[in-house]
C-alpha cells in the first residue's frame, strides 16, 4: 500500500515555522488542538515535532511558566523530548505501523526531504481494521458454503 493513500497533505495539517517564537507556537499548537505538531523550516523540510509537554517543559525551567517572557524566545530553542522521525514517500505499510505504534501521527517527507504531510495512527488504524472485517468476512463466506 502507498504511503500517499493515507497522507493527510501539508496544507491541512497544522505546523509551525522554524521562525516562530515560543509564544506563537504554543498559540498555534492550542488553536490547533493537537498535542503535538511538525516544525518545518520556510524551505519546506521537516526539522522535528514539538509536543506540548516540550513546550511545558520549556516554560517550567527557563521561564518560571511566563508566557509573555517566551515572546522573543525562538521556538527552536524548545527541547524536543521525543525525536519523531519522519518516513519517505516509498514507506511501506509496515513501516508506517511500527512508528505510529508510539506516535499519534508519521510525518511524510519527500526525495528532498521535503514535509509533504502526515500520515495519522487514526487512518492507519482504520485501515487495519477494514482489512480485518474483510478477511473475517472472507472466511465466515466459505465457512458457510462449506455447511
Amino acid at each position: 500500500m502507498n504511503v500517499l493513500f493515507f497522507l493527510t497533505p501539508k496544507s491541512e495539517v497544522a505546523h509551525l515555522h522554524d521562525d516562530w517564537t515560543l509564544r506563537q507556537g504554543v498559540e498555534k499548537l492550542e488553536r490547533s488542538g493537537y498535542t503535538a505538531i511538525p516544525l518545518i523550516d520556510r524551505e519546506g523540510h521537516y526539522i522535528g515535532t514539538i509536543t506540548e509537554g516540550d513546550i511545558l517543559r520549556v516554560l517550567k525551567k527557563r521561564y518560571d511558566m511566563n508566557l509573555r517572557s517566551a515572546e522573543n524566545v525562538s521556538i527552536l530553542s524548545v527541547e524536543r523530548k521525543v525525536d519523531i522521525q519522519p518516513v519517505s514517500i516509498g514507506a511501506t505499510m509496515e513501516d508506517l505501523v511500527r512508528m505510529a505504534m508510539n506516535q499519534n501521527f508519521v510525518p511524510v517527507i519527500d526525495d528532498n526531504n521535503i514535509f509533504i504531510g502526515i500520515v495519522t495512527r487514526k487512518d492507519i488504524i482504520r485501515f487495519c481494521y477494514e482489512r480485518y472485517v474483510e478477511k473475517q468476512n472472507q472466511e465466515d463466506g466459505i465457512f458457510q458454503k462449506g455447511d
